[in-house]
């Protein structure tokens, strides 16, 4: 009796959680297989899983020109390069991933960026927070010549945030490029709809240096993307969603004294995205691109340009 007393509450348990579990993976399975696409153009993996491996680098770079008493000069900074490796896992289009810097791991890397992405077939985004302040880079004046600046001078807070709609949905895929929860089968392209957002806090202090800005612009437009598809296993992807500023708050300060930026039509940022994908079996492998450059001001008074670049090479199987 004893025996059967605690097997049966057992057993009972044990066939619920197989319950849920079943009726957890039809749920996913039929979210997963919507067939809101022509499958012609676009497929789902045979597949549940997927794992991949990352090799991730990141790149920041500011630049300013313009007249300062009559002068013309030009200033550019760049950040230390992030390097990271991930593994991602996949389940019917769930994914998990876990990033590590060894650099920074090492006490190499002090610096702080953190990045999230959503490549949804009709809809997706790019969300990237960085705090920077290992910038090196260099200052060319007519009073002054060229000058290399000290490492420690500028500290950089910037939030950046891309969103895109694709029109052509059920013929062109982003996430078959990005995402690999999709496969391309056959060439397609699609306008965009696009938006930008992005927040900076920059400090520079050095010596006899004293300046600050504070800058937020949100930005509309609209792009194309391409995914072409020139033999089975291969897939090659290039969009560009130019978006113009709409809303601009910004302030600069030069040694306590506010400096006006003249804002100068047209001011964008945008955003441009490639890949490389090459399948073999139930393996792929291949690069990533995504680039975001802005554009602020007006050269004969001041401009204020911003790149934010992040690069990929990854290699993935799918079970």
């Amino acid at each position: 009796m004893t025996l059967a007393v605690w097997t049966l509450p057992h057993t009972s348990h044990a066939q619920s959680i197989f319950s849920i579990n079943r009726l957890v993976d039809s749920v996913l399975m039929r979210r997963y297989q919507r067939a809101d696409f022509d499958s012609t153009y676009i497929t789902r993996p045979q597949t549940k899983w997927t794992l991949t491996g990352r090799l991730n680098v990141a790149g920041a770079q500011i630049r300013a020109e313009g007249i300062e008493q009559g002068l013309h000069f030009k200033s550019e900074m760049s950040a230390e390069y992030k390097t990271t490796v991930s593994v991602g896992v996949s389940y019917l289009g769930l994914s998990l991933n876990l990033s590590l810097n060894p650099a920074k791991m090492a006490g190499k890397y002090h610096d702080y960026e953190l990045n999230f992405r959503s490549y949804g077939k009709q809809f997706g985004f790019d969300i990237a927070y960085q705090d920077a302040r290992n910038f090196e880079g260099w200052h060319e004046s007519e009073r002054l010549g060229h000058i290399t600046l000290p490492e420690d001078l500028l500290k950089l807070r910037a939030f950046n945030v891309n969103t895109y709609y694709v029109f052509n949905h059920r013929r062109f895929s982003y996430p078959a490029a990005f995402a690999h929860s999709y496969i391309q089968r056959r060439s397609a392209g699609s306008f965009l709809l696009a938006a930008s957002g992005q927040g900076q806090h920059g400090e520079a202090l050095n010596g006899d240096i004293d300046f600050s800005f504070k800058m937020t612009n949100i930005g509309l437009g609209a792009g194309y993307g391409y995914n072409y598809v020139p033999s089975r296993n291969w897939l090659l992807h290039l969009s560009a969603l130019p978006t113009f500023i709409v809303y601009t708050n910004t302030s600069l300060n030069y040694a306590g004294n506010d400096i006006p930026l003249h804002h100068h039509y047209p001011e964008v940022i945008i955003t441009s995205r490639g890949a490389v994908v090459r399948q073999f079996g139930n393996m792929f492998a291949g690069m990533q691109m995504v680039f975001n450059f802005t554009n602020l001001g007006d050269k004969d008074e001041l401009e204020i340009q911003n790149l934010k670049w992040m690069m990929r090479a990854y290699l993935g199987i799918r079970l």
